[in-house]
C-alpha cells in the first residue's frame, strides 16, 4: 500500500475528526475506496473508537432512485445510526462521476426533500468528508492516474495548523466586516456579512472545518442582502452533468436570472429545489496553495488559492449568531469563479484581494 494512504488515515483521523477512544465513528465507504478504508479502520482501531461502515455508491444510488416512485420516505433507520454517532467520516472514490447523470430532476429534487431530516442529523456530528483517488477523478481532471494521485496528497498531507494561522486573517477580516463587494469580468457583487462570524476552515472540526482537504475561509451572507451579478467560470458537475459559465443575477438576495453555456437545465434543477434554493448560502474564499489546477471537482476547486466560491441554498449553523436560523434549503451547491486576474474583493472599501493576491502576501497591489 502507497505510504500516503496511511499517512491520509492518519490526518483523517487525529487532525480532522478528532477521534477519541469510546467514539461512535460511522465510516462511509465509496466504491473505490477500499485501501483508505482499511487504513482507516487500523487508525481507529488503534485509537479504540466502536465503527460501523456502510457502502456509498453512486451506480447503487442511480439503480435506487431510477426504480422508485418517488414518494420517498425518511429512512428512520439510518436516521437512528447518524443520531447515535460522534463522528461520520466520508470517504469518496466514485468509479463514475456522472453515474446519476439520467436521473431525472424531479426526483433528485423529491429525494433531497425527504432526506433533509437526515442531512441534519449528519451536520450534527463531527462529520469529514474527503477523497481518495482514482481513475474515474483522474479522467475528469484530464490527468493521469499517478498525476492524480501526487495532486491528491499534495493538497492533503500538508502543515495544517500554520495554514490555520495564515487563514485567521482572513476571517479577521470577515469577523470584523459589514459589506463584501466582489468584482470581475461579468460580475459586480455586493452582501452584507453583518453579524456574520467566518469559520477558518483548516480541514478540523476542531475550526468548525469539515472537509479534507480544505483551506478556505468561508461565511454566511445575510440572505436577503445580496444584489448585483456573478459569472462562475470554472467548470463543475451537477447531479452528474457538467455545468459552465453560469450567470446569475441577484435582486433582494434572490437569483432573478440565469444562465449557463452548458448544463443550464442541471442548474435550473438545483434553483427549483425550494425557495432558499434561489439565495446564498455561503460566500468562501479559497486559500490551499498546494491546490494549483482545477479539476472539476468542487471538494478541490473550491479551496483554491485564487478563487472564491459563492453557494446557493442552505448556510452553516456555525457562521449564523444564536437564536438566527440563516438561509434553508434541501441543497447547498457551490460556485466557483477564478479571481486570479482582473479581479478585487473588498471588504468595507478596503482591498483585501487583488488578482488573486491576499493583502499580507509578498506581490500585493493596493
Amino acid at each position: 500500500m502507497d505510504e500516503r494512504i496511511s499517512e491520509h488515515a492518519e490526518v483523517l483521523v487525529e487532525w480532522s475528526a478528532r477521534i477519541e477512544a469510546g467514539d461512535n465513528v460511522v465510516v462511509s465507504v465509496g466504491e473505490g475506496a477500499h485501501d483508505l478504508a482499511v487504513a482507516v479502520a487500523a487508525a481507529l482501531g488503534e485509537r479504540g473508537a466502536n465503527v460501523a461502515t456502510t457502502y456509498a455508491s453512486e451506480e447503487v444510488q442511480r439503480a435506487y432512485l431510477l426504480a422508485h416512485d418517488d414518494e420517498f420516505e425518511l429512512p428512520e433507520h439510518e436516521l437512528a445510526l447518524l443520531e447515535n454517532a460522534d463522528s461520520v467520516l466520508f470517504l469518496s472514490a466514485p468509479r463514475n462521476t456522472t453515474a446519476t447523470a439520467d436521473i431525472p430532476s424531479e426526483t433528485q429534487q423529491a429525494y433531497g426533500r425527504a432526506m433533509m431530516e437526515l442531512r441534519e442529523a449528519r451536520m450534527d456530528t463531527d462529520w469529514v468528508s474527503t477523497v481518495h483517488p482514482t481513475r474515474a477523478l483522474a479522467q475528469q481532471a484530464g490527468m493521469s492516474y499517478e498525476e492524480y494521485t501526487d495532486f491528491v496528497y499534495n493538497a492533503i498531507l500538508r502543515d495544517w495548523e500554520e495554514l490555520a494561522n495564515e487563514m485567521a486573517n482572513m476571517k479577521d477580516a470577515l469577523d470584523a466586516g459589514s459589506e463584501v463587494h466582489i468584482v470581475k469580468e461579468n460580475t459586480d457583487l455586493t452582501m452584507s456579512i453583518e453579524g456574520r462570524t467566518a469559520v477558518n476552515s483548516a480541514a478540523s472540526v476542531a475550526y468548525d472545518s469539515h472537509n479534507l482537504p480544505s483551506g478556505e475561509v468561508f461565511t454566511a451572507p445575510v440572505e436577503t442582502s445580496v444584489e448585483g451579478e456573478v459569472f462562475f467560470d470554472v467548470p463543475m458537475t451537477i447531479d452528474g452533468t457538467r455545468v459552465e459559465n453560469v450567470h446569475l443575477t441577484f435582486e433582494d438576495g434572490e437569483v432573478i436570472d440565469f444562465s449557463a453555456g452548458a448544463g443550464e437545465d442541471a442548474l435550473e434543477s438545483i434553483l427549483e429545489t425550494d425557495e432558499g434554493a434561489r439565495r446564498l448560502g455561503e460566500l468562501g474564499i479559497g486559500m490551499n496553495r498546494g491546490i494549483d489546477r482545477f479539476t472539476n471537482s468542487t471538494l478541490f476547486d473550491e479551496k483554491m488559492g485564487d478563487t472564491i466560491h459563492l453557494a446557493v441554498g442552505r448556510a452553516y449553523d456555525s457562521c449564523l449568531p444564536d437564536g438566527e436560523e440563516g438561509n434553508q434549503s434541501a441543497v447547498h451547491k457551490d460556485m466557483i469563479t477564478d479571481m486570479s486576474e482582473d479581479s478585487f474583493i473588498e471588504i468595507d472599501g478596503e482591498v483585501i484581494q487583488r488578482n488573486g493576491t491576499f493583502r499580507w502576501e509578498d506581490g500585493f497591489e493596493n
